[in-house]
């Protein structure tokens, strides 16, 4: 059994249908249901017993330990975060509660749980960490892709709380020998995201005939990764990862915020064409967002050389998959906005 933290929330949901999907193995999910966290992503397990829902928050000492001690997980992977960089600006405080002291907790309980484990078992367990290329900071144009061994330069709130994560992470491997590893992704995108993230806003926009926000000249670079790629990294980290490393997670696939939203219109424009005309008419640059970072990109090298991992996805076929859910599935967009305003 192991034990997933956020695991109602995109990447997270996405990870257990994933992991259910290829393995009997069971999962307890403890997730807090905050607005990003959705059961209905999980509605296909309702009836399954290998996934076993907890509603808890992961600052909750005492409830942990409960947990622990009564699921006996062998692994834990931690993906309970909040993660929307314009929230950060906003209402920094819910990112420092949940992404710092969040994970501090979890580590505590994780450190109990594992000295009290029997020696075996002890060798064996792992604790995941899930994190992000933005704790690294901003590219130039020319820059070589951070690796692991990049310097960290957060430059929002949410990857400053990620970073302080990140370093807590390490420090339990190092200080106390707790076995853990941590991957750095790049951005995701696919099936289960919430509206809030530029691809299904743009596809709710595009939908509504809305205009679409872009920040600035939108020539803002991202390395975009398909959800269902990262989870299959996170497999294999797991799996055979190195206690105490980390491995970046990207889709060797750089894309301006610009040509991203384009892709999507033109794929709207085939899919689910506009009487009144193409949906890159909807496209609106607006004032770009405070500490906004030019461009990430990341070297995943390491995580191909010693896992044997790259991504199955061309960006072109991620954005077809996804652009096919989201007009497939309009009562979740729907119920999840409806949410959202309430």
């Amino acid at each position: 059994m192991i034990l997933v933290t956020g695991g109602a929330g995109f990447i997270g949901s996405n990870f257990i249908l994933e992991w259910l999907a290829q393995s009997d193995e069971a999962v307890v999910n403890v997730d807090k249901l905050t607005y990003a966290g959705n059961l209905a992503n999980l509605a296909s397990l309702d009836h399954d017993p290998r996934h076993i829902f907890v509603r808890a928050d992961i600052g909750d000492s005492a409830r942990l330990a409960a947990l622990l001690a009564q699921y006996r997980p062998r692994a834990i992977v931690h993906f309970a975060a909040e993660t929307h960089v314009d929230r950060s600006i906003s209402g920094p405080a819910a990112f420092i509660d949940t992404n710092v002291g969040g994970t501090f907790c979890l580590l505590e309980s994780a450190r109990a749980y594992w000295l009290d484990m029997p020696p075996s078992d002890r060798a064996a367990f792992r604790f995941l960490h899930v994190s992000t290329d933005e704790v690294y900071g901003s590219l130039g144009p020319a820059d070589a892709p951070f690796t692991e061994t990049s310097r960290y330069a957060p430059n929002s709130p949410y990857s400053a709380s990620k970073a302080a994560a990140d370093h807590l992470v390490r420090s339990y491997f190092q200080t106390y020998g707790l076995p853990v590893l941590t991957s750095a992704c790049s951005n995701n995108y696919g099936p289960l995201q919430f509206p809030e993230k530029l691809i299904p806003l743009a596809i709710t926009r595009c939908r509504a005939g809305q205009p679409v926000p872009v920040y600035g000249d939108g020539a803002q670079v991202r390395d975009w990764l398909y959800v269902a790629d990262h989870c299959a990294a996170l497999r294999t980290v797991l799996a055979g990862g190195r206690a105490g490393e980390v491995y970046n997670v990207g889709g060797w696939n750089e894309k301006t915020n610009l040509a991203v939203v384009h892709a999507l219109c033109d794929l709207l424009d085939e899919l689910d064409p506009n009487p009144r005309g193409s949906h890159r008419a909807l496209v609106t640059h607006v004032a770009d967002r405070a500490g906004h970072d030019r461009r990430y990109a990341v070297d995943a090298g390491k995580i191909a050389r010693e896992l044997g991992w790259k991504p199955a996805h061309s960006f072109e076929a991620g954005l077809r998959a996804t652009v096919e859910w989201y007009l497939a599935n309009p009562q979740w967009l729907h119920d999840v906005m409806a949410g959202e305003k309430q």
